[in-house]
């Protein structure tokens, strides 16, 4: 009996051993083999060198430029140099002594730690490695990387964004085309994967295996250096004429939707994007939401007359006086009152009153379906990462008095590109477009190109070519005529919203714009200007609209358009 306990023992026993054995050597292999390989292996990351941006005209507009991390091997300094090392390091870096000491102390607890490599800086010139390589110092070197140029400095910042790090340390791209694209910019990294020794230094007859980075995509933009530079020089002129707390612009090709150029102030240099205040990098254009003001009246305009409630000769029979409705009364802006003006005299002399005749002929119904049918209440999907998109109030809680508002731009909330994404719609003949900034995605493997995109069709062509008609009467006749570039046919509407502070509106403080397209005839740009907060005058026709003209009548030069009039 004894026997027979003794070997079932020793069988038990066997068992149990060879099942450990089958546990280690089949159902843990793969993970035993990848410790092994951690500790036999080493992985070196090498960056892809990030992709360029450009101009239309194959201009750069930001690439980048080699620079070098210093790293550190403490293992292999001794604890005495230790100090020296992160002195000398520290004194080649930075100037001033109580700097020098902060970062050569920083230098110092990096070399002390018990550890084969530690990263000590990042970004350093080519002259800087040279000397720092002059010390001979030991247990230092340099990782070769890539830091961000932008040959036009703060030109284009909104267009571009900047590139920062992740959570990683990694290169980044934020806001604008490097935010959007980053993706396509970054490249893939490589990877050289060699066999070390105990002391994690390599083995030279080791194993050695690599992988070649592939470098990020190029983009090429709509985006024409020239226009792009006539139009921040008048927003930078403009801004100081009219003592405004910040301008914009954007010009759009409205037949593809290519954004030409686009520009706001204050802006930052993407290459120091840090020596700025946050508040700089948004993108007002994509990102910031205001009440438009009488440069909506075109739209509900163009919404009445696609619909045949009106026509542009039809009179108002409501435009003698101001006008009560829902315990609000609504007047024209200047308090003077046209009986019987025609359609076109309402858009003319931007009559409030007649606004609110337009918007009963529309209708609620209609009208909200015009204003998501223009692209309002849903992002444009332009190319740019910080886009914001504004929800317009649901259709439900429309009153009268909000469709009258509404009517001439108050109490509905858009976006720059939004608005003149809107406008170019009438300019192009009835059709919604996608903005784009990025024309081409290119590699080595070939290019890609981004094709114009129809979102729907707003408004009849018959119908775009009478609200055209109305604009061009609006610069010859209305309140900016005096600004306008003689002999040229513009089309374009100004508008003077009141800023809603704490549930009422700031009577002194206003966004003033202009939008409008030229040659009206056949249409090579869009344009809107804003100026938030002008202090010399209130009024977009004082303010924004000169700008605007000053700017066409450089673009009729650029585009070698002749005086049609």
């Amino acid at each position: 009996m004894r026997i027979i306990w003794i070997k079932s023992f020793f069988l038990l026993f066997f068992l149990c051993i060879i099942l450990r054995l089958f546990y280690w050597q089949v159902v843990r292999a793969e993970f035993l083999q990848a410790q092994a390989e951690e500790q036999h292996f080493t992985d070196v990351r090498v960056a892809a060198l990030r992709g360029n941006i450009f101009f239309s005209d194959g201009f750069l507009m930001t690439s980048s430029n080699p620079s070098f991390s210093l790293f550190g091997q403490p293992k292999l300094i001794s604890k005495e140099k230790k100090v020296e090392t992160g002195y000398l390091l520290a004194r080649n870096l930075v100037g001033g002594e109580e700097n020098i000491d902060i970062l050569a102390k920083e230098f110092i607890n990096k070399l002390s730690q018990d550890l084969f490599w530690v990263s000590l800086e990042r970004g350093l010139s080519f002259e800087t490695k040279k000397k720092l390589e002059g010390l001979n110092l030991e247990g230092v070197g340099f990782d070769l990387g890539s830091n961000r140029f932008y040959p036009e400095g703060s030109s284009s910042a909104h267009i571009l964004g900047f590139v920062g790090s992740d959570s990683r340390g990694g290169n980044k791209g934020y806001f604008g085309l490097e935010g959007y694209y980053d993706g396509e910019l970054k490249g893939i990294s490589g990877l050289i994967r060699h066999e070390k020794d105990a002391m994690g230094l390599p083995i030279l007859i080791g194993n050695f295996l690599t992988s070649d980075a592939k470098n990020g995509k190029n983009l090429e933009t709509y985006i024409d250096r020239s226009i792009q530079f006539i139009v921040e020089t008048a927003l930078k002129k403009g801004i100081e004429k009219y003592g405004a707390k910040a301008a914009s612009a954007v010009v759009m090709d409205p037949k593809t939707g290519g954004i030409l150029a686009l520009a706001s102030l204050p802006n930052y240099d993407p290459a120091k994007f840090s020596s700025f205040p946050k508040e700089f990098y948004k993108n007002p254009i994509v990102a910031d939401q205001y009440e438009p003001g009488s440069t909506f009246k075109v739209l509900v305009m163009a919404a009445a007359l696609n619909e045949d409630v009106l026509k542009p000769d039809t009179k108002c029979d409501i435009c003698a006086g101001p006008i009560s409705l829902g315990g609000f009364t609504i007047r024209t802006w200047n308090n003077q009152y046209r009986p019987e003006s025609t359609m076109t005299d309402v858009i003319i002399h931007s009559d409030n009153t007649g606004m609110v005749f337009t918007s009963k002929k529309l209708g609620i119904d209609k009208f909200y379906s015009y204003l998501e049918n223009f692209g309002f209440g849903s992002s444009t999907n332009i190319d740019l990462q910080d886009e914001f998109s504004p929800e317009i109030r649901s259709k439900e809680t429309f009153k009268e008095i909000d469709l009258a508002t509404a009517s001439f731009g108050q109490g509905i909330a858009v976006t720059p590109i939004q608005m003149v994404r809107a406008v170019s719609a009438i300019a192009n003949g009835g059709y919604l477009m996608e903005p784009h900034i990025v024309k081409t995605i290119t590699d080595e493997e070939g290019s890609f190109e981004i094709n114009p995109k129809i979102i729907r069709q707003v408004i009849k062509e018959p119908t775009a070519q009478m609200v055209k008609e109305m604009m061009v009467a609006a610069v010859n006749d209305g309140e900016a005529k005096f600004a306008k570039p003689k002999g040229f046919k513009i089309a374009g509407k100004t508008g003077t919203a009141q800023i809603p502070v704490a549930g009422h509106y700031d009577a002194n403080k206003t966004i003033a714009s202009f939008v409008g397209f030229a040659p009206a005839d056949d249409p090579k740009f869009v344009m809107l200007v804003r100026y938030d907060e002008p202090s010399s005058s209130i009024f977009g026709s004082e303010t924004a609209a000169p700008t605007f003209f000053e700017i066409a009548k450089q673009l009729f030069t650029y585009f070698r358009i002749a005086p049609s009039e």
